[in-house]
């Protein structure tokens, strides 16, 4: 266990080398300040448990001192044990009304030093501390009287100190026996602020009092209880109970020969050490209640932030859900596709082959009759129309067939990085979608990039497809669509200009977003610019779009230069 602290302010180093042996002897911890100054230098930092102070102190006196302990709120509940000379009584009473609890004369037995300064103690044993000793019971009063209980056998003895402290302000309930005082006690220990018992009654055992008093206000630390102040001899005949009276838990001893101002000023030391506990005790439950609200706010506030956390990690991984299930389907519908294009195009390509063979054969028969018709026949000019015929046929033919190998190429859709034919993969592209351009769209093509270029085949199949089939159903009527490449060594540009009415800045951060489309309803699914976005951050590219020179639509696709790409 901790030995008590105690800060001793004494000028004289003889005095303070006597006073220090002996309270050391009996366990505790001592402090020593030469001066009241440098005694409130040491209040600055750990507190003592017990201050004790010489009245007599060059510069500041002992009893300005204990005022200035009083005026913090930080120092205020530290007893407070004065000591002079043995006859300077009025300096008693200056150091009581100044702030002290207690005052011994210099020259007192080293016994009664030692009891007064361990009543001090007893009841600030613990729950002066912060963040210890429980909370007080019920709500605090700012302002009120002093209840005390006054325990003496003789009616006038008894009538004197009610007419005494009750001059002093205080509400004053006297009794005149042991067992009367008990019951009013037990009744309501916490409404009750001191008890003053004659030690020396002939109708009780005072000791006997004192100790059952001390039981019924409970251990220290668990409330600061009420005061048990005695009266009795200071005499010989008086010194013979002194130690029995403290160890039964007397917190001061006035002689009961003491005049009515010691007497009032000493009972008034003794409640303002009561309610200085109390509202140290007070003061410790608020801070406590505080710290736990704080403590509370802080958990709901951290909880709250995880909460707002996951919430956002859920919705993160719902739309990386969605993102992927729109992209799995995506690709389920370009396999799909692919498979059918090349299944479709398999089933042309075989008769379109036993046609062309045919085609070529009837060809090559009528160049061999009509040299055998003789000049004028009938016959001539319908082999000459026949001819004619076959060759507009072969074309149609060719043109099926390159047709046919535009979607063979089509159909081989492949998410694996290789090298792709730029222009060729763009010319097979503007091929399949010669539908939508028909007579009224011219298309420019400018590839000055280089031709090969390391990517995914749906980079262009995908990306570029969606971008150009866009802009043709964005003009409406003539227009024309360029479709450029360059690249240098860091990036690969394709960019795809047309002459439409372009896309409204305040769309164009939304057109890359899934489902929105600005098409009629039925027309578009609102897919096509999200999935080309995707494909084109897989390559780690960008995408852009702004205004041509032509006022339409200006899309950028850029992918970098990487080595091996």
């Amino acid at each position: 266990m901790t030995a008590p602290s105690i800060l001793l302010v004494e000028d004289s180093d003889t005095q303070a080398l006597q006073m220090r042996r002996l309270l050391e002897a009996q366990g505790f911890a001592v402090s020593r300040a030469a001066s009241a100054e440098l005694a409130l230098e040491q209040l600055n930092e750990a507190l003592p448990a017990l201050v004790i102070v010489d009245y007599h102190l060059p510069g500041m006196n002992g009893d300005e001192l204990a005022r200035q302990i009083r005026l913090s709120t930080r120092t205020r509940a530290i007893p407070v044990l004065m000591l002079t000379e043995a006859r300077e009584g009025d300096l008693e009473r200056q150091g009581l009304e100044s702030g002290a609890d207690a005052y011994v004369p210099k020259s007192a037995d080293p016994a009664l030093l030692l009891l007064r300064l361990r009543a001090l103690l007893r009841r600030r044993e613990s729950g002066t501390i912060p963040g210890e000793g429980p909370s007080p019971q019920g709500a605090a009063e700012t302002f009120r009287r002093a209840r005390l209980l006054v325990v003496d056998d003789s009616v006038t003895y008894r009538a004197y100190l009610a007419g005494l402290l009750g001059r002093d302000g205080h509400a004053v309930q006297a009794v005149d026996s042991a067992e009367a005082a008990l019951q009013a006690v037990a009744a309501a220990p916490a409404e009750l602020d001191c008890v003053i018992l004659n030690a020396f009654s002939h109708r009780f055992d005072g000791i006997a009092l004192c100790d059952r008093l001390n039981a019924l206000r409970g251990a220290p630390g668990e409330s600061s209880g009420f005061q048990i102040v005695a009266l009795g001899h200071d005499g010989a005949a008086g010194r013979e109970m002194l130690a029995g009276i403290f160890e039964a838990g007397a917190d001061d001893l006035i002689p009961a020969t003491a005049e009515a101002r010691v007497l009032s000023l000493r009972i008034r030391a003794a409640l303002r050490r009561k309610f200085l506990q109390d509202e140290d005790r007070r003061a410790v439950a608020e801070r406590r209640e505080r710290e736990l609200s704080m403590r509370h706010a802080q958990a709901e506030a951290a909880a709250a932030q995880a909460l707002a956390r996951a919430n956002g990690e859920l919705e993160e991984a719902n739309r990386a859900l969605r993102d992927t299930q729109t992209k799995l389907v995506q690709s389920a519908k370009m396999a799909s596709l692919g498979e059918l294009v090349a299944g479709i195009a398999h089933e042309i390509n075989n008769p379109l082959a036993f046609i062309v063979a045919h085609q070529a054969t009837v060809e090559r028969l009528l160049g061999q009759v009509q040299p055998m018709l003789e000049d004028g026949s009938a016959a001539v000019p319908l082999v000459t129309r026949c001819r004619d015929r076959s060759h507009s046929m072969t074309l149609g033919l060719k043109r099926i067939q390159d047709l046919v190998l535009n979607l063979r190429k089509f159909s081989r859709q492949d998410d694996a990085f290789q090298r792709v034919n730029v222009p060729d993969a763009l010319d097979t592209i503007l091929a399949l979608l010669d539908h939508k351009f028909a007579d009224r769209l011219e298309i420019r093509r400018d590839y000055r990039a280089v031709p090969e270029l390391r990517c995914s085949p749906s980079l262009l199949n995908q990306v570029v497809m969606n971008i150009v089939s866009n802009a043709a159903d964005a003009i409406e009527g003539r227009g024309s669509i360029a479709v450029e490449t360059d690249n240098d060594a860091e990036s690969y540009r394709i960019s795809v200009t047309d002459s439409g009415p372009g896309v409204p800045e305040d769309l164009r951060e939304r057109i890359f977003e899934p489902f929105f489309t600005t098409k009629p309803v039925g027309a578009g699914t609102g897919l096509g610019l999200a999935i080309a976005y995707n494909v084109i951050q897989a390559h780690d590219g960008t995408i852009s779009v702004g205004s041509g020179p032509q006022g339409g639509a200006c899309f950028v696709v850029s992918v970098p230069m990487q080595p091996g790409r």
